[in-house]
Order: structure tokens, then C-alpha cells, then sequence
């Protein structure tokens, strides 16, 4: 096993150029995908590197409940390094499952706080909450699969085509299912502070995403880009829904927010982006997504070695 079970835990720092470049090169749909695959795929294999290397140094714990063959020499001594990082392990692992648990646990009570302020209004798709406060976002699930949830306070700042994109951004946001991958690469970010620069940039490319879809679904460009500027310069994030920092809790789609308004604005004012399926390795983005995908591929395959390696030592260690 040796060394290869630590490449795990710095491999997401491989897909740190892809990031920025994703951003600004491809598509935001396949900006959105292949991010969010890499950070999922990584985060799991830097989870999996500590848990292989907790069973070792749990298993020289006294009155652990692992068989005592697991502590013997021969098993340490296969296993470089298992004395320190071992029982490192354990209250890294341990942090894991409590950030992920937290974030998991954030997640469904703002969604069942955003569900139970909906009650009594109609059971239409869009909701309309009798709010001062301007702010809109799409809510996945529910007795109504999925709502657009809108405060009057915003509605009144914008025109009748501006809504328009209004309710095509956030309809885009539901339709593509961008809960999904913020949450993951929300969990991943809580598996490996390294993937945090993933989260970010899923955060902007599920924003330009919906922006994209919005143009396209209300025939002009610069209508969304008004949109989303009117709405950015007035927008508070609802009531409830910010994380423990006092920021909003990444999990959840809202318009105007979040990612950086004045460059989704400029997209937007540009030219529409080709959607491409993977972009060319003799450019830029090319190769930084070519890295990213080479940092996951062995990620996951030094992930794989190390547990089939000791699960091998460990079934030759164990008594029958």
C-alpha cells in the first residue's frame, strides 16, 4: 500500500486550475457536471484513505473490539506510517462525518422551514409570499414537487419581461436539478477543505447555467441580464435561510445569488456560450480539465489499491 494511500488527501489540489477555467471556457452545463463529478469522486476517495487508515490505527487501540491479529507486527509493518497517521485518522474521520452530518442535517431544515412558510397559499408552482423583503429561489420537493417561491417585494421591482426571466431562471434551477449538485459539492468541500474552490465555482456555473436557460427560454439576452441586475442591486436572502457563518447555505438555487452578479451579467451581454461535451487538450481549460480528470482517475485507483491491498492483509491476518 506505502505512500499511495496519502495521494488521495492532496489530489484534489490538481483540480484547482480547472476552476477558474471551467468558469470562463466551458459551458456551464458541462462547467456544472464535470466539476461536481470530480469533487464527488474525489471527496470519496479521500474518505476512503481514512477509513482504511483508521482500521489500522484503531486496531492497536487497547479494548478495541477488532480481532487482535490486526495489531500484530507483521500487519503494521505492512502498512508504512500506520503508528502516526493511523491514529491521526480517527478524529479526522470523525470531523468528516460531523461536518457532512451538519451540512446534511442544515440542508433539510431549510427546506422544511422554506415548505411549512408556503402553507396556506395556493398550490400553484410559483408561490408568492406577501414579503417586503425582495428575494426569489426555487424549492425542489414538497406535497407540490416544485415551487418558485417569489416575495411581492420583488415582483414589484421588476417589469413584466423581467419576470418572465424570473420564473424561467428559477424554473431552469429545477429542471437541472442544481440542488443536487450543490449539495454534493457542499459535502465534498466538508469531506476536503481542498475541494472548496469547486464549490465555489459550482455555485457561478449553476447560476450561468439557469441564466443560459433563461435567455433562451425568453429570446433575449440582455432582458435576464436586466433581470438579474435589477434584482441583485435589492435582494436579501430569506429569512431562515443563511448557514451558521451568517452566510446563505449553499444548497439551495436563488436568483441573483449566488456567484458574481456583474460577471454573469457580462456573460450575458456577451455572445452564447457553444455547449461543447469536453473541451480540446491543446487549450488552456483542455488541459487543466485533462489534469483534474487524471488527479480523479488516480485518486480513485490509489483509493482502490489500498483497500484491496488491506483487506488482503488483514483476511490473512484474522484468525478462521
Amino acid at each position: 500500500m506505502g505512500v499511495f494511500v496519502f495521494l488521495p488527501l492532496v489530489l484534489p489540489l490538481t483540480a484547482w486550475p480547472i476552476a477558474r477555467l471551467a468558469e470562463q471556457h466551458l459551458h456551464p452545463r458541462v462547467a456544472t457536471r464535470l466539476l461536481t463529478g470530480v469533487a464527488g469522486v474525489m471527496a470519496l476517495c479521500s474518505t476512503v484513505c481514512l477509513a482504511l487508515l483508521m482500521v489500522v490505527g484503531t486496531a492497536q487501540l487497547p479494548g478495541n473490539p477488532l480481532p487482535d491479529a490486526w495489531s500484530d507486527p507483521e500487519v503494521r509493518a505492512a502498512v508504512p506510517y500506520d503508528e502516526v497517521a493511523g491514529r491521526a485518522a480517527i478524529p479526522a474521520l470523525l470531523a468528516v462525518a460531523v461536518a457532512c452530518g451538519r451540512t446534511l442535517g442544515r440542508h433539510g431544515r431549510l427546506r422544511r422551514r422554506s415548505h411549512r412558510a408556503l402553507t396556506g397559499l395556493p398550490a400553484t408552482q410559483v408561490a408568492v409570499l406577501p414579503d417586503d423583503a425582495p428575494y426569489a429561489y426555487a424549492l425542489p420537493g414538497g406535497p407540490i414537487r416544485d415551487r418558485i417561491v417569489v416575495t411581492t417585494g420583488l415582483l414589484r421591482t421588476l417589469g413584466s419581461a423581467e419576470r418572465r426571466a424570473l420564473f424561467a431562471h428559477e424554473r431552469a434551477h429545477l429542471t437541472g436539478r442544481h440542488h443536487r449538485f450543490l449539495l454534493v459539492v457542499a459535502l465534498a468541500a466538508r469531506a476536503n477543505p481542498f475541494l472548496r474552490p469547486l464549490r465555489t465555482a459550482v455555485s457561478y456555473t449553476t447560476e450561468r447555467w439557469a441564466d443560459e436557460d433563461a435567455a433562451r427560454a425568453v429570446g433575449d439576452r440582455r432582458t435576464v441580464a436586466r433581470a438579474i441586475g435589477k434584482a441583485a442591486l435589492v435582494s436579501k436572502a430569506p429569512r431562515g435561510a443563511r448557514g451558521s457563518g451568517g452566510g446563505p447555505l449553499p444548497t439551495l438555487a436563488g436568483f441573483a445569488s449566488p456567484g458574481p452578479v456583474p460577471r454573469r451579467v457580462a456573460a450575458l451581454l456577451g455572445s452564447a456560450p457553444v455547449p461543447r461535451t469536453w473541451p480540446s487538450v491543446f487549450t488552456g481549460v483542455g488541459v487543466a480539465a485533462w489534469t483534474a480528470a487524471a488527479g480523479t482517475a488516480v485518486s480513485a485507483m490509489a483509493s482502490a489499491n489500498s483497500a484491496v491491498t488491506l483487506v488482503v492483509i488483514l483476511y490473512a491476518a484474522t484468525p478462521l
